[in-house]
């Protein structure tokens, strides 16, 4: 009976959660997916540093437009990514590299800044 109710109460806390994530997803979610991220110095804190900082950054640069990232590490002072909005506008792939050094938190944010002002300034999407 015990484990029934264990059973049921993760059940219950797993609608929660999706239904949660749903809401979030629908009013402007913000996906980020890095491909390669054991490749990053550990000092810039990985991939979740990395997504941290382009959220941050889309936040502040386009406040409200659901996205999302797909960012590859190339090496250890090489990114690349691609940047979509929920609406379809698309940022074309955006290089991002670091001479005589690694990536570092710093990068990121740069890096960040610069996808952010490029998805805040495309154009409106037309309706047809």
């Amino acid at each position: 009976m015990r484990g029934k109710i264990i059973h049921c109460a993760g059940a219950l806390a797993l609608v929660a959660a999706s239904q949660g994530a749903w809401a979030m997803s629908s009013a402007g979610r913000a996906d980020c997916i890095v491909t390669g991220g054991k490749s990053l110095p550990a000092a810039t804190g990985g991939a979740d540093a990395l997504c941290a900082a382009i959220k941050r950054a889309v936040a502040a640069k386009a406040p409200g437009v659901g996205f999302k990232a797909e960012v590859k590490v190339l090496s250890a002072s090489s990114l690349s990514a691609v940047i979509v909005a929920d609406d379809g506008r698309r940022v074309p792939e955006m290089r991002h590299d670091v001479m005589d050094a690694q990536l570092s938190r710093k990068s990121f944010d740069r890096f960040a800044d610069v996808l952010a002002t490029k998805l805040a300034n495309l154009p409106a999407k037309t309706a047809r």
